[in-house]
């Protein structure tokens, strides 16, 4: 096993080194990866909130809802769906309206935050993971010692076993960064919809 592992390259034989543990971790990066790059594609403001709705929501006026509802129809999207919810119950109460909106607005918000929780909790159990990885690696050093006293051995050993530690924080601090950027985003894009949603039943109200 020695000779495979001075065969390997320098990159690989990192890993290898770390056992199980970086075997995790490497699988956890991968997901990660996954889900960054998946809620990356959706949670986009141009995606959630379309200009040509928010445009077209601008130039409404009351009256007619058919361009309106011709462009949320042709443009789907978070918003597209929360104000033709609205649409659709104008003519329900406006308590009516607004708890249906609710309901369908955080159906939305949920659509979004999904795959989030993956990102927190690996943020959380990354460098946990990590210590776990190099800790077994420092039991294994120390309960050979007596076989190997070679100070150099040890040392290299001690310092095989911290690349765990190293891996474990270089997947929790990206997916802290995701993590925080996207909450943010689907914050804002929470805000757009309350907004937008309550321009649109202002100027139904006005129609009636």
């Amino acid at each position: 096993m020695p000779l495979l592992l001075a065969t390997l390259p320098g990159f690989i034989k990192f890993f290898v080194q770390g056992g199980f543990f970086m075997f995790v971790l490497l699988l956890l990066s991968v997901f990660s990866l996954a889900v960054i790059l998946q809620r990356a594609r959706v949670i986009k403001m141009d995606r959630a909130l379309p200009m040509e709705v928010i445009r077209a929501l601008q130039a409404f006026k009351g009256g007619s809802t058919e361009t309106l509802e011709r462009i949320l129809r042709a443009e789907p999207s978070p918003l597209s769906r929360v104000l033709d919810n609205v649409l659709q119950h104008r003519n329900w109460t406006r308590a009516e309206i607004l708890d249906a909106v609710q309901t369908r607005a955080r159906h939305e918000i949920s659509r979004l935050e999904s795959g989030l929780v993956f990102l927190e909790i690996t943020t959380g159990i990354s460098p946990l993971l990590g210590l776990l990885g190099t800790l077994s690696g420092l039991v294994g050093i120390f309960g050979n010692i007596g076989d190997h006293g070679d100070p150099q051995m040890v040392a290299n050993g001690i310092s095989e076993a911290l690349n765990c530690t190293i891996v474990g924080l270089g997947v929790a601090v990206p997916n802290l960064v995701a993590y925080n950027y996207f909450t943010r985003r689907v914050e804002v894009v929470s805000i757009e919809l309350e907004s937008l949603t309550t321009d649109l039943m202002a100027k139904l109200s006005l129609s009636r």
